[in-house]
């Protein structure tokens, strides 16, 4: 597979690349992030189930998140053997500031909510999608093949959510029609961005620069 053609569209929707000192440290802590990575799986399985319950009505979005919830389990599943097979112990870990972060852009009113909410979940997909292909050359070879097994699903992922964001914006009546969806990724990727690049204190696989390489 040309990974490098996989990742050109999703290297491109985000606003900056991974710096080097994230992954000189996810190298240095490969524990914390498999840990980190298995509960981001766990949670994106469970913020599209959640998405399929509160709005049962798209059905568009029923079948995509259907998909998205199976292989988010899979990948869940996946890490957990891994870290297994290495004598990883489960152990747990607070929440970093990415996600809360990006949640409070949410407007409070629909279809911008869900619209919001789905760019958000392109944002995060990508940006998963970009730390593995970064981060595979640079690990163990059993790591490294698992996460460039990963890209596939996950550049997919960006595309559903992106998608589904469109679909609603086309299909729903907004509030504020002179505000586009692509006003919208504009808005998110400039907050995703800054999250990334800035400062962080607290090493999660979606954190922001170290503080000490700040």
């Amino acid at each position: 597979m040309d990974y490098d053609a996989l990742m050109k569209p999703v290297i491109g929707f985000l606003g900056c690349e991974t710096p080097t000192a994230w992954l000189d440290k996810a190298c240095d802590h490969l524990d914390i992030l498999m840990q980190d990575h298995a509960n981001c799986e766990k949670k994106a399985a469970s913020t599209a189930m959640n998405l399929m319950f509160r709005y049962n009505f798209f059905s568009d979005l029923q079948v995509r998140l259907a998909q998205l919830v199976r292989e988010e389990m899979l990948h869940y599943e996946q890490v957990l053997e891994l870290m297994k097979k290495r004598g990883q112990e489960w152990q747990a870990l607070s929440a970093g500031r990415y996600a809360g972060a990006l949640r409070k852009e949410v407007r409070t009113y629909e279809p911008e909510a869900l619209i919001d909410i789905l760019v958000i979940g392109a944002f995060v997909e990508a940006r998963s999608c970009e730390r593995f292909y970064a981060l595979a050359p640079r690990v163990d070879e059993e790591l490294g093949r698992y996460y460039r097994y990963l890209l596939k699903s996950e550049s997919r992922h960006y595309e559903d959510y992106l998608t589904l964001a469109v679909d609603v914006a086309k299909t729903y009546k907004l509030k504020n029609p002179q505000e586009t969806i692509q006003d919208r990724i504009d808005h998110i990727r400039e907050v995703e961005k800054n999250l990334i690049l800035s400062p962080d204190d607290l090493f999660r696989f979606h954190s922001g620069v170290p503080s000490e390489a700040a």
